[in-house]
Parts: structure tokens; sequence; C-alpha cells
């Protein structure tokens, strides 16, 4: 398929730059695959659509205040830095993203505050840098200081300076494991009311963790989808919650992934017998149709952007057709898109 395919006019009013009054309270469009079935309901309903023994699959990762802002050294101009991923604790360097990128070459150095400095020491790609930071205090003191000075990395479609409801709203109320930069969207919804009902239900809710880095909203560059490459993100999974999915998988029961990330984590570490293996490491999986999904058979996402890797994932899921036409009902019914936006669940 081309890249072309997955495009589509998109109203910018359709577009949430900030989340509903309670997390629940998002519109759900649900999609029944093999019935071309297609109901709207409020994600609060969510629990209405499994049953004792099914699994609902989170990301239990937690966003952190990832974006700092520096001066350059001698000329003062004012530069945006966005950690991506720590790559050594010990030489405390980090790969970055930085904007003005033009401004910034191997070499210059950066001044966040009185005690903590940056200095450019290599170039990665065109978008990235390697940034070390000086600071003279610990490693603990180090981190401490990043998440005093730095701002919840809102996605830049968001242009405006994140507010206090933010750093609670783009973080999911089961966030644990801190390390992602991007937030797993598909996951805002959930309130812990609705996660009560759930477990009251019988319903195992399996942790995993993927680090969510920008790799989502990179945009695919090449007409031909099979050229594009995703970028790395770290992943966990644990033998208590392979056993528990592996489960629920010889019981034919329903396995809902929540958001692209978790599914693009278990579709990572796969069996030879089909089963879900734990899994430590990096994954760069990239999902788009035609794809034969192995461990889940339903899955929760948000609306999400033209020639997108995570619309071109869903229709892999679905089916191509039957997604094209649930975002023109999307549109036409007025379903807010993206991070702050409504859900859908596909069964």
């Amino acid at each position: 398929m081309r890249t072309s395919d997955f495009d589509f006019e998109l109203n910018c009013n359709l577009i949430s730059y900030y989340p509903t009054e309670e997390r629940d309270q998002s519109k759900l469009m649900v999609i029944h695959k093999n019935k071309k079935k297609i109901e709207h309901k409020t994600f609060k309903d969510l629990h209405k659509y499994f049953h004792e023994g099914d699994v609902i699959i989170l990301n239990n990762t937690k966003v952190f205040p990832a974006k700092l802002f520096g001066n350059k050294e001698k000329t003062e101009a004012r530069i945006e830095v966005f950690l991506l991923r720590e790559l050594d604790p010990i030489d405390r360097t980090w790969d970055v993203l930085v904007d003005p990128a033009r401004k910034v070459r191997v070499g210059n150095k950066l001044n966040f505050d009185n005690e903590l400095t940056g200095e450019v020491i290599d170039n990665t790609t065109s978008r990235g840098r390697i940034l070390q930071l000086h600071f003279n205090g610990s490693y603990k003191k180090l981190i401490e200081k990043i998440k005093n000075i730095g701002k919840i990395p809102l996605p830049k479609y968001i242009n405006r300076q994140p507010e206090k409801n933010d750093y609670i709203r783009y973080q999911t109320v089961y966030a644990k494991k801190e390390g992602a930069v991007s937030a797993p969207t598909a996951g805002l919804h959930f309130s812990k009311h609705l996660l009560k009902k759930l477990e009251i239900k019988g319903i195992n809710l399996v942790e995993i963790t993927i680090h969510l880095g920008l790799g989502s909203f990179i945009p695919v560059e090449v007409e031909d989808i099979s050229k594009h490459k995703m970028d790395s993100e770290k992943c966990i999974i644990d033998q208590n919650s392979c056993n528990i999915i592996n489960n629920a998988i010889l019981k034919k029961k329903r396995i809902c992934a929540v958001g692209t990330s978790s599914m693009r984590a278990i579709e990572s570490s796969v069996s030879s017998n089909k089963n879900l293996n734990p899994f430590y490491g990096w994954t760069n999986k990239f999902i788009f149709p035609p794809y034969n999904f192995i461990i889940a058979n339903s899955m929760i996402t948000n609306f999400h952007m033209p020639k997108s890797t995570l619309l071109m994932m869903i229709a892999a899921f679905s089916e191509f057709n039957l997604i094209m036409e649930a975002y023109k009902i999307a549109i036409k019914k007025k379903y807010r898109f993206y991070s702050y936006g409504d859900a859908m669940l596909i069964l």
C-alpha cells in the first residue's frame, strides 16, 4: 500500500487541544470488524464489552518532563532541548532534539541555569544531537534537577504552554515506570472508577511497559510504506504478564491491547507456538497492512492524523476500507482527534 492511501481531509476544529472534563467522558466509537458494524458510545461504557477472564493490556509508562529551555553560550539564543533518551548515565549523555536545529552545532554550550549546562558532543542524525550534561551534584540530584526545570512534552501541534492540568491529564492514572516522552494516549481515557469496574467484573488488567519516543509523530516521507523506518522504543514484558495473557489465549478469551504502543510491544515478542514471550529490550516494529496479528483480538486507540504509522496499524488490525469509512463517519459526527481526542474500540 502507499502512504497516500491513508490521506484524508481533517478540519482543524476537530483537533483536540484540551482533554475532556472527566477522563471517561470521551466519545467511544465501537467497530465490530466481522459484522462491519459501528456503534457510538462513551468511554465509560467500555466495561460492557468485556467479560470475566478477558484481558486488557495497559502500558504503564510514565511521561517525564523532557522539554528543557536553555540559552546558547555567547549569543544567548534561546534553544529548546527535547530529551529523547538517556544514552549513558555515567557520562550523563542524552540523545536529544534541538530547536532551532540550524543554530546548534558540535562544541556549542547551552546554559539551562546556574547549576546545569550542556555541551553538544556529536551529531546523530539531521534531527538529533548528543548532549552531555554538566552538573555538580550526584546523578540522583541531576534527575531531580531535570524534573524541576523541565516541562511536560505536549505534542508540538498543541501550540501552547503546558498548564497545571496537563501535568495530570497527559499521564494515565496507572502510570508507574518513568521513561516516556510521549503519552500512551489511548490509556488517557481510563478513570480509576472505570478500572475498578473492570476489576470487579473479573477482567484481568495486565501491565507492560513501552517507553514511547517521538516515532509516532514522525511523518512517513516515502510513498512505499514498507520503506519507512520506526524509531526504537524500550519495552519490558515480564513473565507474570505473559502467563496471564497466554492463559487467556488458551481459553479463547478477549485480549485487548490499549494503544498502538501496547500492540507493537506484544507483537514484538511472539513465540513459535503463538504465545507471548517475556521481553526486555528495544523494538522498532512497524505494523502496516497486510499483517497477521497473533496476541490481541481487540484494541483501543485514538483517532490519528492522516498518513500516520498509527493509522496504518489500525487499518491492518481491522480492514482498510472499514477504517477509512469509520474515519469519514467520525469527521461527520465531530469526534475529537489526536492525543486529547476521543477513542475507538475495535472488536
